[in-house]
């Protein structure tokens, strides 16, 4: 589909752009890709003579009036006209051509930094929008303890909670709303999460939320921050299949009488280059296909009411009452739509808008740049919890990437803060196959 071939085609340039250092890659020898892997090397396509020079291949290849090229143009003068004063000066070689590379084009288009390079052009990246220089070193909201007393978990499974100072010499900087793997000798472990208000540690269950049960350890972290009242913004990011979406989705199901409303939105990247309004029908017919996601999510979590007995006791007897009954689970969602309780959208309409009382999903924030998360956040008014989900290895814009993306920046800003909470999702729980496809494919 095209949608899957421009997103390798961003992938591949973004490895390559990685890659590339000055005019090594378009060199006659190339880069070497590791160990028994080759090199790769990319090669001009102009048609060379023993007349023409560097500049008319050059020139061959870029010969559309585009706005790139009359960038690159501009650029390539000045580089000449720096060298061109170097020579005149009468300085070294060596001087001449770093004269010639103090003229650097800096810009998020991968594309169009690698075309300056091709020229031997010095091309750069704009960084400043980064907080980290690699995502191994990004926050991830969790940690694993080793060699914790039994006294002190068995006092977290008695009481609930336990002073942090029982846990100051093993965990010496411990952020707000951090997650931990508590794990002592004999094996025995707990989930726990650190209140920096009371400066204690409380225990993590897997209780489940509108019938979504938890699978793993940090799957019960992310519903702890999305049932969490005193938390208004969560992150929760992950690959494909870990369960993002739906623990979102349930947690808001779960906590439906606490907000007057329910949004779920994600970016529209429009296919291909063409805006929504190419696609026919009305607005709800453009966005449809957009949101399907969400809705698929929504199904997951009907089926669980559907495939109920009037007899599971996986949720509170007190709660099946107050709020949807299990027999009418998917029927109770179906009503909130209807009733625009529940409410699907693109993100493309909330500029200028003040939602009160609002459980907010952002779904698939990787998409975003950090001026529109700054935009949605800052829609919060009072009692509003906002979501953002999504896995900053899936960037499907051409001018953003692992590091300069809205949910990457949200992350490494906000962590640490009393109101914020994180959990990167690592465990794919979509299906054994679905699992095995992600390691191997």
């Amino acid at each position: 589909s095209p949608v899957l071939i421009n997103f390798h085609a961003r992938e591949f340039l973004r490895e390559v752009d990685e890659l590339s250092t000055g005019e090594v890659l378009f060199g006659e020898s190339g880069v070497a890709l590791g160990q028994g892997l080759g090199r790769i090397r990319v090669a001009l396509t102009g048609r060379r003579s023993a007349t023409a020079g560097k500049e008319d291949v050059f020139r061959q290849v870029f010969y559309q009036d585009t706005p790139d090229h009359r960038i690159l143009d501009v650029v390539y003068t000045l580089a000449n006209q720096a060298a061109s004063l170097a020579t005149a000066a009468g300085v070294s070689d060596s001087a001449v051509l770093e004269a010639q590379r103090s003229v650097i084009l800096v810009s998020k288009d991968v594309n169009l930094r690698m075309k300056a390079r091709s020229l031997g052009l010095a091309a750069q990246d704009y960084v400043s929008d980064r907080d980290v220089t690699s995502v191994n070193t990004m926050y991830t909201g969790k940690r694993v303890v080793d060699d914790v007393p039994l006294a002190v978990i068995d006092t977290l499974y008695r009481e609930g909670a336990v002073e942090g100072a029982a846990l100051e010499q093993l965990i010496p900087n411990a952020m707000a709303n951090e997650f931990f793997i508590l794990k002592a000798a004999r094996s025995k472990s707990v989930l726990a999460m650190y209140n920096s208000k009371l400066h204690h540690y409380r225990r993590v269950s897997k209780d489940p939320a509108y019938r979504i049960a938890p699978r793993n350890a940090e799957q019960a972290f992310g519903l702890a921050a999305l049932l969490d009242p005193s938390i208004p913004l969560v992150t929760v990011a992950g690959a494909a299949g870990t369960g993002k979406t739906l623990l979102a989705l349930a947690a808001a199901l779960e906590q439906q009488d606490r907000y007057q409303q329910i949004y779920l939105a994600r970016p529209i990247v429009p296919l291909s280059n063409r805006d929504i309004g190419y696609l026919p029908g009305d607005m709800n017919a453009k966005i449809d296909p957009y949101m399907q996601p969400l809705y698929d999510n929504l199904g997951v979590i009907k089926h669980q009411f559907a495939t109920a007995s009037p007899s599971d006791s996986d949720r509170d007897p007190k709660q099946s009452k107050k709020k949807a009954p299990t027999a009418g689970g998917g029927q109770h969602i179906k009503d909130m739509l209807d009733s625009e309780k529940l409410v699907i959208t693109p993100l493309a309409y909330i500029r200028g808008r003040s939602f009160q009382e609002v459980f907010f999903i952002v779904d698939e924030a990787q998409n975003l740049t950090p001026l529109e998360v700054k935009t949605i956040i800052t829609r919060a008014g009072e009692g509003t919890k906002v979501i953002f989900t999504g896995d900053i290895q899936q960037i499907d814009t051409p001018y953003l990437d692992r590091l300069s993306n809205g949910l990457s920046y949200l992350i490494n800003r906000m962590s640490g803060q009393p109101l914020y909470a994180h959990v990167t999702l690592e465990k794919g729980e979509r299906s054994t196959l679905a699992k095995i496809a992600t390691q191997l494919l």
